[in-house]
């Protein structure tokens, strides 16, 4: 796939009752429920919310027997209501449950790091070659049947690997790493193949942008050396609430679109799942419209990418620019910045002071990438900034657009520095935006990092509300990540990235970490917020907040 000219991977066809997902489908959009699946009217309501938004999936934690057999009630309820909107049951540690939601569901997501596996127990890190193959003919054996009943009711399967969940064989070969996630994956990939069964989405997620996107990238090449070329399903793990959450989740989502990866995505938000929708679709939309767009120049000559690291300054910059390797980039006016359209033909500059290079293409992040590599192809080694111009006075849109913009060309290693016009908004609240991709893409760390699950029916607590109230009391401690997570399907695997972790371990308790190691187990949910604020001072993370004008 080229990376200037936009092109939709093809991939083949699944589909989950009346959506088809793959081939030359939309981008499907999802979100998932927050309500106790047992609680019918309320989970009926929820689902009619979401589909309302415009949700073309709905997906309910299935924790067991019970509440895979209830999705039956939920299903009818929504038909009663008029609404056919597909249900997709979210299945962990329980395959039994993953065989009754096959009868009741439209669509079942196991995590292949505990479909038959039991994850994270670390009780056994080596296995011989002889070992290992007897686990993977123990996958099939459960696996195998299960396929059968998901094509006896035509019901489609989604492997969904997350970082942090995977199985002790896959961490013994592999570790925690994107090629561990892509072989857990990949190990059921071939027993589908071997047993004919291709109604089939693949989710492969991380809260870590950069490594989202690294593995993503990874299987799609995998898949098509094994001849593979199954739909995804894209998301940013725990990516928040508020600007932070769009922001991340257009950096991750929009690089992958942009290059064409994707064919159903969710934006998960700590936020009432129906907040998810349009945020999804504005992002959708924003890179459909590049389909069949006028051609991009192709550079003869490229440095094997995607990390190109054209950077030459000391940092990714946000606009507006700080003082950075002796020049002072702040005052625009009188610096001889040099400034270029991208689609123009590059030359050379005589001196080192920044290019700034800008695009009216539809397609700009193609446009720009072409003439980044042809201007370094041809000697060019100034600093580049890249100015987009965003039209939009809808503050959300505007988080969506330019992070899917910038997060693809700074992950893809393109620029030092970035620049957002945007006429509608005030120049802090550019520069916040500006600053929340830097962070996002691992460029830039200028605040507090919030690892935060979307709830779902596990969650035993007001999650929104708990996070609300963490983060007012730690967002001044500017570097550290802090996983505010519902409950332990989530956390601590899935917060992998966290310094400290808040994790619910049931109705009203909740449990710390360090890092991966649980600190403090069962406070109570009054107890946890002190005690976490204690937990950070004992570790040398904390500071007191700042007080301005002191």
């Amino acid at each position: 796939m080229s990376i200037y000219n936009y092109k939709r991977r093809r991939s083949s066809i699944a589909h989950a009752g009346k959506v088809n997902i793959g081939g030359e489908n939309p981008v499907v959009v999802q979100s998932m429920a927050n309500t106790s699946t047992m609680d019918t009217p309320a989970s009926v309501a929820q689902a009619l919310r979401i589909s309302d938004a415009g949700g073309e999936l709905v997906r309910f934690t299935t924790q067991g027997v019970r509440e895979a057999d209830n999705m039956a009630e939920i299903r009818r309820g929504l038909n009663t209501a008029g609404c056919d909107v597909p249900l997709v049951a979210d299945v962990h540690f329980n395959p039994r449950a993953a065989f009754a939601a096959a009868v009741t569901c439209q669509k079942v997501r196991i995590n292949p790091g505990n479909f038959v596996d039991a994850a994270r127990t670390f009780r056994k890190l080596e296995f011989t070659d002889e070992e290992y193959a007897a686990e993977i003919e123990r996958i099939r054996r459960h696996l195998k049947p299960f396929l059968e009943l998901c094509r006896e009711h035509d019901t489609c399967m989604r492997l969904g690997v997350n970082h942090g969940s995977l199985s002790d064989r896959i961490m013994s070969r592999y570790g925690d790493t994107p090629a561990g996630m892509v072989e857990s994956v990949m190990e059921y990939l071939r027993i589908c193949r071997e047993e004919n069964f291709d109604n089939i989405v693949i989710s492969i997620k991380a809260s870590n942008v950069t490594v989202m996107v690294e593995t993503v990238r990874l299987l799609v090449a995998e898949m098509e050396r094994e001849d593979m070329a199954f739909p995804l399903h894209l998301g940013v793990t725990e990516a928040g609430d508020g600007e932070d959450g769009r922001v991340k989740s257009a950096v991750g989502i929009g690089t992958l679109l942009a290059e064409g990866i994707g064919d159903t995505i969710r934006v998960s938000l700590s936020e009432v799942p129906e907040a998810e929708i349009p945020v999804a679709k504005d992002l959708r939309d924003y890179i459909s419209l590049r389909k069949n767009h006028a051609a991009i120049k192709e550079p003869e000559t490229v440095k094997p990418g995607p990390a190109r690291n054209y950077a030459v300054l000391s940092g990714a910059l946000a606009h507006p620019y700080p003082t950075v390797a002796g020049l002072d980039y702040s005052r625009k006016d009188t610096v001889n910045w040099h400034y270029v359209d991208a689609s123009e033909e590059p030359c050379l500059y005589n001196d080192m002071l920044p290019v700034v290079v800008s695009s009216g293409h539809v397609n700009r992040i193609g446009e720009i990438a072409s003439w980044i590599d042809r201007f370094v192809s041809i000697g060019g080694r100034n600093p580049i900034v890249v100015r987009l111009t965003f039209d939009t006075a809808d503050a959300e849109l505007l988080q969506v657009q330019a992070g899917a913009d910038f997060g693809a060309l700074l992950l893809n290693g393109y620029a030092s520095g970035i620049d957002i016009v945007a006429p509608a908004f005030d120049e802090a609240m550019l520069h916040r935006v500006a600053l929340g991709i830097l962070q996002a893409a691992r460029l830039r760390i200028s605040h507090t990092e919030f690892i935060a699950c979307p709830s779902c029916g596990r969650t035993l607590f007001d999650l929104v509300a708990t996070l609300a109230e963490v983060k007012a009391a730690t967002s001044h401690l500017t570097g550290l990540k802090i996983g505010v997570m519902g409950c332990i399907v989530n956390g601590p695997g899935e917060m992998a990235d966290a310094d400290y972790g808040y994790v619910g371990a049931g109705p009203d308790r909740v449990s710390l970490y360090k890092g991966k190691e649980l600190v403090l187990k069962n406070v109570t949910r009054a107890e946890a917020l002190p005690a976490l604020i204690d937990l950070i001072k004992a570790n040398g993370d904390w500071h007191e907040p700042t007080q301005i004008g002191n």
